[in-house]
């Protein structure tokens, strides 16, 4: 599964983000440019193969027929869900001949600042004190906190 996407130059480039001990409940997330997954799924693959061997698994906790959760809807404090629906992160394991990760799907129109933030934390990234003030950090927060609460 991995050769075939070796040698391929992306056009653009992953955006993923690993931790460097792996085994947590959460070792990172992955944030796709478009909304189509499974296009984007071999060099994520790809990406992937350095640190966890020849990919031989992927598993995800989602459907096809599901709608994707809008995570800046959530950086807005104004809007709240009121129907009582609880919305789950889209959460993948990608198992590998010599190791695994879970990682929290980010939805690609997700902003480039919450996306980072939730990137950097899911990945346990350092963060600066500066930033721990915005909006976008607590929010990744939580995002990162109930995702790794799915994860276990």
């Amino acid at each position: 599964m991995n050769r075939s996407v070796r040698g391929r130059r992306l056009a653009s480039p992953v955006r993923l983000a690993l931790a460097i001990e792996l085994g947590t409940s959460l070792d990172g997330a992955w944030w796709p440019h478009t909304a189509s997954v499974v296009d984007e799924l071999p060099e994520l693959v790809d990406a992937l193969s350095a640190r966890l061997g020849e990919i031989i698994a992927i598993s995800v906790n989602w459907s096809s027929w599901e709608g994707s959760q809008d995570f800046d809807a959530l950086n807005r404090p104004s809007i709240s869900r009121s129907d009582g629906v609880k919305l789950h992160h889209r959460l993948m394991l990608v198992t590998g001949s010599t190791a695994s990760a879970s990682l929290l799907v980010v939805p690609c129109r997700t902003s480039s600042v919450l996306a980072v933030m939730v990137l950097r934390q899911a990945a346990t990234l350092p963060i600066t004190p500066l930033e721990r003030n915005s909006r976008e950090f607590l929010t990744g927060e939580s995002i990162v906190q109930t995702a790794r609460a799915e994860c276990a």
